[in-house]
């Protein structure tokens, strides 16, 4: 069997290293900016770069911050899995809660929001290996499947979402494991590259004229009765208004929304390259795939069908490399093991961002305008919400049922996880019993 331990594992991002992304410097220096903007975003993900875009085209001037290099947090490490996302209560659960009327709002503006991301990445023509491929949803217990029938035929009946139930007889013309009770194919699903969609807006925003401020992180944002006052390093920039487009990176210059987004670290492996007779023998039909773990194990082929790339959440807040490949790798196994002799290339992790409710939020906060909170779906909600949040800044309609949710936190949270590895190997736990 293969002992990864005695691989040369590459830390990069394997999305990062398929393109060269951020080799070269496309960021302006800090000193170019003036002392006065219209629009600041702190932030350069999906968020910021959406939101960016639609202000810029809309006339504003617009610089984005980021403490980091451009674009290079979670939005460019994620799986590319791209869907709905819908809300992990499901139909029955959001009713329960809601009342009809609002799940129903909730289910649709989610398909609206993927419908939103799919047109933009046509109309803008970016090239990031958009793949319509479908989605396999494996059931590990035979409840798990009932639950998951039922909120398909929610789907299929609400939303005209088409869905396919696949009994455990049927499941080996899905996914090449004996693993799941059966599942569903949600067959709208898509998979892209996601490195190559940010670098696709970034392009845009180059194009726009917009400033792309890497290393810059903020020490402190001060309201001075006009706007606001956004120190970054020696430099001190008054704005019009200021966007926080942070999500699972939201720190102590906003504890506020800090206190309010849990933060938690997802991580991915991607094998080295294989037989395309093997990679069917994965993924007869080259979906997305995933299951009802609660330790949310997703799993994909690369875009060029040569790699099977496989992520799930670490089993701590710190990044621990050796600790998540080995989880990660001894699960891929436990799925699939006709891999055990496939060598691991590459692993890396990045921060997703939960709310307490299981509900984007957006809005304003302290004079502030934010968008934060996709609970590890943020690749169709981000980009979609980061728009909607520049419509509203710009006074247009950016309505959507998700600012209608009050954006609560808990009590004595701060926005420290200090929770979460009991949580998560507790989930373990549950995952191992199928509870």
């Amino acid at each position: 069997m293969n002992n990864f331990k005695n691989n040369t594992i590459d830390h990069t991002p394997y999305w990062h290293a398929d393109t060269g992304f951020q080799e070269h410097s496309i960021d302006t220096e800090l000193s170019s900016l003036p002392d006065a903007l219209e629009i600041i975003i702190v932030g350069s993900g999906f968020t910021g770069l959406s939101a960016a875009l639609t202000l810029a085209r809309a006339g504003k001037k617009v610089a984005v911050l980021d403490s980091g290099k451009i674009g290079s947090g979670a939005s460019s490490r994620n799986g590319g899995l791209l869907g709905p996302s819908f809300h992990k209560l499901g139909m029955q659960g959001l009713t329960k809660k809601y009342g009809q009327d609002t799940a129903n709002a909730v289910l649709k503006e989610s398909l609206a929001g993927f419908d939103w991301l799919v047109d933009f990445i046509g109309r803008e023509n970016i090239g990031c290996d958009l793949q319509h491929c479908g989605r396999f949803r494996g059931a590990l217990t035979p409840e798990h499947y009932t639950n998951m029938a039922k909120q398909a035929e929610s789907l299929a009946k609400v939303l005209d979402y088409p869905v396919t139930l696949i009994s455990k007889s049927e499941q080996h013309l899905e996914v090449g494991t004996d693993k799941y009770c059966g599942g569903v194919v949600y067959n709208k699903d898509a998979s892209l590259h996601p490195a190559k969609l940010v670098q696709g807006l970034i392009e845009k925003l180059m194009a726009e004229g917009v400033s792309l401020i890497a290393n810059a992180k903020v020490g402190n944002i001060s309201a001075d009765g006009q706007g606001f006052k956004v120190k970054v390093g020696d430099r001190e920039i008054a704005t019009d208004e200021v966007l926080i487009a942070t999500n699972g990176y939201t720190g102590n210059v906003t504890p506020n929304l800090k206190k309010r987004i849990i933060p938690i670290r997802s991580s991915m492996i991607a094998t080295q390259s294989i037989s395309q007779e093997l990679m069917h023998s994965v993924s007869p039909k080259l979906h997305t795939h995933g299951g009802t773990d609660r330790l949310v194990l997703y799993y994909r082929p690369s875009p060029d069908g040569t790699r099977l790339l496989f992520g799930g959440r670490a089993l701590s807040y710190a990044d621990k490399p050796n600790e998540y490949i080995k989880f990660l790798h001894d699960s891929m196994l436990d799925i699939f093991p006709q891999l055990q002799d496939s060598k691991i290339d590459y692993a890396w992790s990045g921060l997703v961002a939960y709310s307490f409710d299981h509900v984007p939020h957006l809005g304003k906060m302290d004079g502030m305008y934010y968008a934060m909170g996709y609970c590890g779906s943020g690749v169709a909600r981000a980009n979609y919400l980061g728009h909607k949040i520049a419509m509203k800044m710009l006074g247009n309609a950016g309505e959507t049922i998700f600012e209608q949710f009050e954006f609560s936190g808990k009590p004595f949270y701060n926005g420290n996880p200090w929770f979460m590895p009991a949580v998560i190997r507790w989930h373990s736990v549950a995952d191992k019993f199928g509870w």
